[in-house]
């Protein structure tokens, strides 16, 4: 078995040099291939990210009522800390409230000072675990007598629940067309290399060859295409490492999201799989649909 298995790795080795061109052209497929699919799994990472900051910062505002008493307003925010759809509570009062509505609208200055009264009210601001779960809290405040009104966030949620899902699926489907272009161009390439070597198969198959013994240098020639590519991918990205990290930060400045260990070691394990399966699974299916001919 361990001579059979050197002896294919050996006609692979000499199969991919001695069709230097064919090989070269399904290598350089392949690291482009990989270098798109990578860029969309990095482009994905940050959308993920993206995606879980808005979700966290998805609230449920309780405006609450001018009688409410602090004990009142302790007694709430305990409550709701303990409810397992709620992340965090925060406290608003009717000064900061006042003074982050003249922040923002300082033109209004005149009209709100002008007021006897601060009509801003005081407020609870959840986060929530999952923003799906905006219903249950936001039935549980209306039923508190310390609560004025609710927020409802009903469309704010349903938008953003329509745009993971459409990030996700699209997401999705570039990876898998992407992984199904790197399969199509890796099997028509080493089908290009089978017809080649057309006259060694028909005398191998004269001399009583097994087809196992004809197609697995060839399965071992695709893995070192995809193993070739994946190694040169992988370096490419490791010297683009600090570009790309560059990239992530400009681009989600918001976001804490950076290419470091973790992404690259993911990206490269993903790359290397991807690309030695992609040349087995391609040299497989070309070398299988000549031999049944």
């Amino acid at each position: 078995m361990l001579g059979f298995i050197a002896f294919s790795v050996r006609r692979a080795w000499h199969g991919f040099w001695h069709n230097g061109l064919m090989s070269l052209a399904a290598t350089a497929t392949m690291i482009l291939m990989l270098v798109l699919l990578s860029g969309l799994i990095i482009l994905r990472t940050g959308l993920e990210a993206t995606i879980s900051y808005v979700q966290s910062e998805v609230q449920v505002v309780a405006y609450l009522k001018d009688s409410a008493t602090p004990q009142d307003v302790a007694a709430l925010e305990t409550s709701l800390q303990a409810m397992p759809e709620v992340s965090s509570v925060g406290y608003l009062s009717k000064e900061k409230a006042y003074q982050d509505f003249l922040a923002r609208h300082p033109d209004e200055a005149d009209v709100i000072n002008s007021l006897p009264t601060n009509p801003l009210p005081a407020s609870l601001q959840i986060n929530l675990a999952d923003p799906n779960n905006y219903a249950s809290v936001a039935t549980y405040l209306n039923k508190q007598p310390t609560v004025d009104h609710v927020v409802n966030i009903k469309q704010t949620v349903d938008q953003l629940n329509t745009v993971i899902n459409v990030l996700q699926t699209g997401g999705t489907v570039l990876l898998v067309v992407v992984g199904l272009i790197v399969l199509f161009i890796v099997v028509n390439t080493i089908r290009l290399a089978v017809v080649a070597r057309a006259d060694e198969i028909e005398i191998m198959r004269l001399v009583g060859a097994s087809d196992a013994f004809i197609r697995w240098p060839f399965i071992f020639e695709g893995a070192l295409v995809g193993l070739l590519g994946a190694g040169v991918t992988i370096v490419l990205l490791f010297l683009g490492q600090g570009p790309i990290t560059s990239f992530l930060s400009d681009y989600f400045k918001v976001l804490p999201i950076e290419a470091g260990a973790t992404v690259g070691r993911d990206i490269a394990l993903t790359v290397l799989g991807t690309g030695v399966g992609i040349g087995i699974l391609g040299s497989y299916l070309s070398v299988r649909s000549y031999l049944i001919r």
